[in-house]
């Protein structure tokens, strides 16, 4: 009699896969709206589909009065160890929406195709393709497998007329700040290829990465939500089956990634918190850039834990 199938990994109750290799996953986990940061906020957003294939949509924040001015663009690529996280969710909400207020900036945050469902590097690909849409928005083309651009936003104003195509920012956090390093690797200074999208720069805010070396503060500063044994379930829930925490989609310096000493880099832009447990793992990071002569600079938050800035959108230390 054969026995029925059992839970082989599982992230805290919220995904689990069973020896059968199906997959449970807690339906509210990705759709919890909550309120925003304030009700009287002067952002608007509306959201777009960007890929018809996968179903995936991005959703654009954009400083009210909507007008013709052309304003900075700041890409946003939303954490959850590759496994969890949406724009929906109201921590990246939130986060947008206190951004595109503050900076007076768009902010665009796509949605990526989850692991284990979708295993590395599908996120990554869906954060290029939503680039080419964007791109696709620049030339004012209609895109491939996308929405449209007939309806770009409400009121007067076309949005496309807003984006200042040339001032483009992409801000990675954590395990979206991973994906901010393999675009930065993949479109080189200026992004040549997102032409006329311009990339001037990269925020990484404590990117998600790995090693199966493991270092002081994985060791010695565990978090109140983080461990090495919940970072450990992410990536074997994320990446490709079989592989390690020094496959290239984990470790920048494992021995199968591609060197970073003769890749050309935009400029870098680290931040972690003090009291992170990958404090260590991005410190190295930021070192090996150092070395290397790439442009970059090394932010250290004291006493913050992962996720502050979004955790905390309404903080003093995320102005």
């Amino acid at each position: 009699m054969a026995s029925l199938p059992h839970v082989v990994e599982d992230l805290g109750g919220v995904i689990q896969i069973f020896s059968d290799g199906s997959i449970r996953r807690h339906k509210l986990n990705d759709s919890i709206i909550m309120s925003v940061v304030k009700a009287d906020i002067s952002v608007t957003w509306k959201d777009y589909c960007y890929n018809k294939l996968h179903d995936l949509y991005l959703r654009i924040y954009k400083p009210k009065p909507i007008t013709t001015t052309k304003l900075p663009v700041i890409y946003y690529l939303h954490g959850g160890g590759f496994c969890v996280g949406a724009f929906e969710r109201a921590k990246y909400h939130n986060f947008c929406l206190r951004v595109s207020e503050t900076l007076h900036v768009i902010v665009v945050a796509p949605n990526l195709r989850l692991a284990p469902e979708h295993r590395l590097p599908a996120a990554m690909d869906d954060a290029l393709v939503a680039l080419k849409w964007l791109q696709e928005l620049a030339t004012s083309t209609n895109p491939n497998g996308g929405q449209t651009f007939d309806d770009m936003w409400v009121g007067d104003h076309d949005v496309r007329d807003c984006f200042d195509f040339d001032r483009f920012c992409i801000f990675g956090d954590s395990s979206g700040g991973n994906i901010a390093h393999h675009l930065a690797m993949r479109l080189g200074p200026g992004s040549l290829e997102l032409t006329p999208v311009k990339v001037r720069g990269y925020v990484m805010l404590t990117p998600f990465f790995g090693g199966m070396e493991r270092t002081k503060s994985e060791e010695g500063l565990p978090e109140k939500a983080l461990n090495v044994d919940v970072l450990d379930t992410f990536w074997r829930m994320a990446l490709p089956v079989g592989k390690t925490l020094d496959h290239p989609f984990a470790n920048p310096f494992g021995t199968e990634s591609p060197s970073l000493e003769l890749v050309k880099l935009d400029p870098i832009l680290l931040i972690v918190g003090g009291d992170e447990i990958m404090k260590d793992r991005v410190k190295l990071y930021a070192e090996e850039l150092k070395k290397l002569q790439k442009t970059m600079h090394y932010v250290e938050i004291e006493g913050k834990q992962h996720g502050f800035l979004t955790n905390e959108s309404s903080s003093d230390v995320s102005e």
